[in-house]
């Protein structure tokens, strides 16, 4: 009898393991889905290739789809003007004008002080 619950409890770690490592190896997927990656479908495959490769490429998968943010894109572009929206470039420009009247009204107002202060 105690030999029919020991190979019931081989059974069962073998099979949690099993499905244990393919959970673990659906997580960089579970991720790409989460941040709405185009590249989803690809990290899915590559997850599945990734078991039959002992898991040598699943950190990259990892590093794949955390790359990618739905908000920001890729993240490379940050700061430069292909990431604002149309009409934002102007918006700014227009801040940066009225940035420099201000500034030369200050250095006006200045020159002046220092001009009734001596």
């Amino acid at each position: 009898m105690l030999d029919y619950v020991a190979l019931g409890l081989l059974f069962f770690v073998i099979l949690v393991m099993f499905y244990g490592v393919i959970v673990v190896h659906d997580i960089p997927y579970e991720i790409a889905v989460e941040r709405n990656h185009p590249q989803q479908d690809a990290i899915h495959v590559a997850g599945w290739i990734s078991l039959f490769t002992l898991g040598a490429i699943w950190p990259f998968l990892w590093i794949w789809a955390t790359l990618y943010k739905e908000d920001i894109g890729w993240g490379f572009q940050s700061g430069s003007y292909k990431d604002l929206k149309p009409g934002t470039a102007k918006n700014l420009q227009s801040e940066v004008d009225e940035l420099k009247t201000e500034l030369s009204v200050i250095k006006q107002l200045l020159n002046q002080q220092q001009s009734k202060e001596s």
